[in-house]
């Protein structure tokens, strides 16, 4: 599909399109199961006041819970898909709004829930789920017993439950304002005006030709920058949001209470800042090398994507890209590649951008039908051949969790995620380095490593470490006006791009843009799992039957280890600084022999 001819969503071909109808085969019968939503909340509302009574009384009340659980997942999930293929869809915006409302009430209604089992002393409640009867229930229980102390009394809870939707308006606004209302005109490229999106944005970047560049970096940021107190208020708006819930709770500060439920240290969140923070003076050495490499008097903020090797003259069909991650994922085992590959082509995934789309790629699944992916694939782009191993990497993370785990205990943490998708970047890399045909290539790929590490490791630290700094200046009692953001952001654009780059009057209003940043304390979750993913990519790939097989027991935890544990499992150890360290040392070696060959 060509960057100027962006369809609607009616007109692609559905060959094209995720395979929604393995979850409803039509929203009739998506509707349906939406109104049988309040009988099984019922079921679970009979059993208020007698979680004690006896574990035969639990058990019964915990199935009760885990139907109208799961079947309130699985209408969400469906409207969620729905929405994000094309956010200006009418219906589509409707069906996602009542099924947020469903899900509401459902956590409003069952807010008894936590207080009540909690209030079950410990040491009969650990007693009752020894019994066999309890297998599928035992880690959800245990989990819940962890957050004891942060449990509120019902009403306090059903409050909290209550405020969920409206807790959502500032992310909500801000999808709909940045991916639907705001227009940022055309490019004027290869000849022609081309539309500007967020999509096309990285492709404009990546264009050698620096006037493409300026004009497409100028436009994009005037769009933010007409809406830069709008922006600054939402985010302002959700950070306040994160600091509500954190103190309703009792939390120690907003870091803790996002980190407390997987057992993450907040040691290692500061450990990460700390260690990427000492070892900066390699990405100071890169932007020297690009600017000297671009040849350029003075390196500015739209010259930092450019590839800095040729890019190759080609490109990679859809069907290509598949055939090169079933490839580079080959030391997985065909069961591994045959599945991810067999999905890819056959339902799984939603390939290219279509007006409304959300931007960017995704993978989300539930306990039923596919692991979908979301794509905006472009031909013209060889890192969405790493987006595609990206996701895909989620995506059978998902698989294997949901066919080793019951559904009580299927999730895993995002801090997992993260390793999943970037450990098959890693062996996408490798797989296209020793297949190169020629230097020129090879080149370009240690190149484009090397900016993608730069973007996972370091980028993203910069951006946990800008997070940090937004919610405890609120924690401090320090209001986050417009200027306060940008003067923030700016500093640490200063700090992690170097004395060589010339940011421009509207720099810092990247920190206005960025969607993750309205879930609190996500993206260090990149860094740290890029960190876990190059050093199990190493072992895998030198290891043998042994080290694939505790991959493939990380794989398949699930939810039935805390994220920490499940990674020792596979070989790695999050709560030392070594695994970043070890990145930061790959990232190092990476700029030397590109200092050496460019």
């Amino acid at each position: 599909m060509s960057a100027e001819t962006i369809p609607l969503r009616k007109d692609v071909p559905a060959a094209d399109k995720w395979d929604l109808t393995v979850l409803y085969t039509d929203n009739e019968q998506w509707e349906a199961d939406l109104k049988k939503l309040p009988a099984l909340t019922e079921k679970v509302l009979a059993f208020k006041g007698h979680l004690a009574d006896s574990p035969e009384t639990l058990l019964a009340a915990l199935r009760a819970q885990e139907a109208a659980d799961h079947a309130t997942e699985k209408v969400y999930h469906y409207a969620s898909l729905m929405h994000e293929a094309d956010q200006g869809d009418g219906p589509a915006q409707e069906m996602e709004k009542r099924a947020m409302m469903a899900y509401t009430q459902y956590v409003a209604a069952v807010s008894f829930w936590d207080p009540e089992l909690l209030a079950i002393p410990d040491d009969k409640i650990r007693s009752w789920i020894q019994d066999k009867s309890f297998d599928d229930y035992r880690v959800y229980i245990q989990k819940v017993l962890l957050i004891k102390p942060y449990i509120l009394s019902e009403k306090e809870e059903r409050i909290l439950a209550l405020q969920m939707e409206s807790g959502q308006t500032a992310s909500n606004t801000f999808s709909l304002l940045t991916d639907v209302d705001m227009n940022f005109g055309t490019v004027h490229a290869d000849g022609k005006d081309r539309p500007l999106t967020h999509s096309t944005y990285s492709d404009f970047l990546e264009n050698p030709d620096r006037s493409v560049r300026k004009e497409a970096y100028t436009k994009f940021y005037a769009a933010f920058n007409s809406h830069a107190n709008t922006l600054a208020s939402l985010y302002a708006g959700s950070v306040a949001g994160d600091i509500f819930r954190a103190r309703a709770r009792g939390y120690k500060s907003s870091l803790e209470a996002a980190l407390y439920k997987d057992k993450v240290p907040v040691s290692v969140y500061k450990n990460l800042i700390a260690t990427v923070s000492a070892n900066l003076g390699p990405l100071h050495k890169y932007y020297s090398l690009r600017k000297r490499v671009l040849g350029l008097d003075e390196l500015r903020h739209y010259d930092v994507y450019v590839p800095l090797a040729p890019k190759p003259d080609s490109k990679t069909s859809y069907e290509a890209a598949v055939e090169i991650v079933r490839g580079a994922l080959a030391p997985l085992g065909s069961e591994y590649t045959d599945r991810l590959c067999g999905g890819l082509l056959g339902g799984w995934c939603d390939r290219y951008e279509n007006k409304g789309k959300t931007s960017g790629a995704f993978s989300s699944g539930c306990y039923d039908g596919y692991p979908f992916i979301l794509l905006n694939y472009k031909e013209t782009s060889l890192r969405d051949v790493y987006t595609m191993a990206h996701e895909g990497g989620h995506s059978m993370h998902s698989w294997y969790s949901v066919h080793n785990n019951p559904y009580m205990s299927y999730g895993y943490t995002i801090f997992e995620a993260e390793t999943a998708s970037t450990f098959n970047e890693e062996l996408v890399f490798r797989y296209l380095l020793k297949n190169a045909q020629d230097d020129a290539t090879k080149k370009y790929l240690l190149a484009t490593r090397a900016a993608d590490i730069l973007a996972t490791l370091h980028r993203q630290t910069m951006f946990a470490e800008f997070e940090l700094a937004a919610h405890e200046a609120v924690e401090a009692g320090q209001p986050l006006s417009t200027d306060a953001l940008r003067s923030m952001y700016r500093g640490l654009l200063e700090k992690y791009f170097g004395p060589e780059m010339v940011f421009e009057a509207e720099s810092d209003l990247e920190g206005l843009r960025i969607p993750h940043f309205y879930n609190a304390f996500y993206v260090y979750k990149y860094s740290t799992g890029i960190s876990a993913a190059l050093a199990l990519a190493r072992r895998v790939t030198e290891g043998g039957t042994a080290e694939r097989e505790d991959y493939f027991k990380f794989l398949k935890s699930g939810g039935s280890r805390y994220p920490i544990e499940s990674l020792r499992v596979a070989g790695v150890d999050m709560e030392t600084s070594e695994p970043v360290q070890a990145a930061c040392d790959t990232f190092k070696s990476l700029v030397d022999q590109l200092d050496a060959i460019l």
